[in-house]
């Protein structure tokens, strides 16, 4: 037993979380000022888990029923072959995962909005129309600058989204560190 009281853990275990949470910020940073390397990179981190997603089909077409290895056997091939299609065509993946999430933004604009039409009466209901109008918005605006949206959409998204992890890692560390001060 190495001696180390549950707060000496959570403060090391926090220190981490910190020291992860401000790298998440600095890659956010580093991805909104460069939105489309930052796609890019999406797009090709995509493009490896297909393929893997495929290695892993075709792998497990030995592990499964007659039947379904028929099917593994020809879907695993066909992971592998999109995803190095990607890798090799990373703008055509980027172009098109940028509308993917300009229509994602849009169901979900209008989903926020029909959610909205129920919830009317309660508190706070504005907030959801708010964020189905904005949400609708964006879709919007991605879809109708498409495929010139490609430049920043994505890239700026996961920045936006890094960030905030980040941030929220940071903060809730903090606290977490706090917690574990005060009980000590």
């Amino acid at each position: 037993m190495t001696g180390r009281t549950p707060a000496d853990v959570t403060l090391r275990v926090s220190t981490w979380s910190i020291v992860w949470g401000i790298t998440l910020i600095v890659f956010g940073i580093l991805a909104i000022a460069s939105p489309f390397l930052a796609a890019v990179a999406v797009s090709v981190l995509i493009a490896w888990l297909v393929i893997l997603a495929g290695v892993v089909h075709f792998i497990l077409a030995f592990h499964v029923q007659r039947t379904g290895r028929i099917w593994k056997l020809l879907v695993g091939p066909a992971y592998v072959l999109f995803g190095t299609y990607l890798l090799l065509h990373p703008l055509l993946g980027v172009a098109s995962l940028t509308l993917v999430v300009a229509l994602l933004f849009l169901v979900e604009g209008i989903l926020d909005i029909v959610l909205f039409f129920h919830m009317r009466s309660e508190r706070g209901s504005a907030w959801v129309l708010l964020d189905g109008i904005a949400t609708l918005g964006l879709a919007l605006l991605i879809y109708l600058q498409w495929p010139s949206s490609s430049v920043w959409a994505i890239g700026t998204l996961v920045g936006m989204s890094m960030i905030v992890s980040g941030i929220t890692r940071v903060l809730l560390s903090l606290a977490t560190r706090r917690l574990a001060t005060a009980a000590a």
